[in-house]
Parts: structure tokens; C-alpha cells; sequence
């Protein structure tokens, strides 16, 4: 479906560029799965998507929070590795630092990581082409049912964000 989209944009089939960021969730009571991620101090999941250049989903994955967004991203790439053939560059923020995580990356799909960086502590400002991936997430956050996590089930968790984005894509169409 996304192929479709960008397609119809004018665009490749497959792209070479992804930007990967993932966000924390809060639980209700009737989750069985959670976690707690110290650095938001959230209890419930996180999800981890890898948007292209027009904010179209590539790869998710959806974990307990305590994971941490590199381990969550790989594992988003193990799961798409077939689909991620054309990649060649992969954008992320600074918690996907480190020199393991982008050798795995590069043994997945033989692409490279990128890190933007912010300049100065505790001033805002736009980092680029990051935001597009936030924007991917307002766009699911818009589903009533997404804000907060509703589900018992991981994979059901995953199924309404694949649910969420393909309502979006079959708007674009």
C-alpha cells in the first residue's frame, strides 16, 4: 500500500531513506504487557517506526516500554528486512547512538545511521527531517483509539497502528 502512495506522488516504489524514532505509551488496567520507561516515566509500550521522507510507515514494531529504541528499531528492520532492500540511510535521534547498534544495521540491511545531534542542552529548536517522523505520530494519535494503549496483546497494539496508517494511506489515494 505504501508503494501505491508513492507512486501516485510521483516517487519510487521502494525508498533509500528512513527516519526511525519510537514513543512511549501509557497502559490501562487491562494490559497484560508493560513496561516502564525510566527516561519519559511511563508505564506501558513503546513503538518504534521507521517513516520515509513523506511520513509513510516502512517498518513497526511494537514493545514493552523498558526496551530501548535501539533494540525496538532492529527489531522493527528484522521483521521488514525484505522490504527494506533499497535502503541505504537510516536517520535517527541519539538514543539510536552507538557503534553496536549501527553495525547490526548495517549487517541487517547494509545501510548507514545517521545521529542528528542537537547543539545546545535545554533550547528548542527544529532538528531536520525530524520531524517528520513526530508528524507520523500525530497523524496515529489522531485515532481516539491509539492515544493511550487499550489492548491486552502487543500484536494487537501493532494491528490497530497498521490499522491507523492504512486508513491514512487509502486517503492519500
Amino acid at each position: 500500500m505504501v508503494g501505491a502512495v508513492r507512486t501516485k506522488q510521483g516517487r519510487k516504489l521502494t525508498t533509500s531513506f528512513l527516519i526511525a524514532d519510537a514513543q512511549s505509551v501509557k497502559n490501562t488496567d487491562s494490559a497484560t504487557h508493560k513496561g516502564y520507561d525510566a527516561g519519559k516515566k511511563i508505564s506501558g509500550i513503546k513503538r518504534h517506526i521507521l517513516v520515509d521522507t513523506q511520513g509513510l510507515p516502512h517498518a513497526m514494531a511494537i514493545t514493552t516500554a523498558e526496551m530501548t529504541d535501539r533494540k525496538g528499531a532492529i527489531e522493527a528492520v528484522e521483521k521488514h528486512r525484505t522490504d527494506l532492500a533499497a535502503v541505504t540511510c537510516i536517520l535517527a535521534d541519539g538514543g539510536y547512538s552507538g557503534k553496536p547498534f549501527t553495525q547490526t544495521i548495517h549487517e541487517l540491511l547494509g545501510a548507514q545511521v545517521q545521529t542528528a545531534k542537537r547543539n545546545e542542552l535545554h533550547t528548542f529548536s527544529v532538528m531536520p527531517k525530524r520531524w517528520i517522523v513526530e508528524r507520523s505520530f500525530a497523524w496515529i494519535e489522531k485515532c481516539r483509539r491509539l492515544w493511550k494503549n487499550c489492548e491486552r496483546l502487543l500484536n494487537t497494539s501493532l494491528q490497530f497502528l497498521h490499522l491507523a496508517f492504512l486508513v491514512l494511506l487509502l486517503k492519500r489515494l
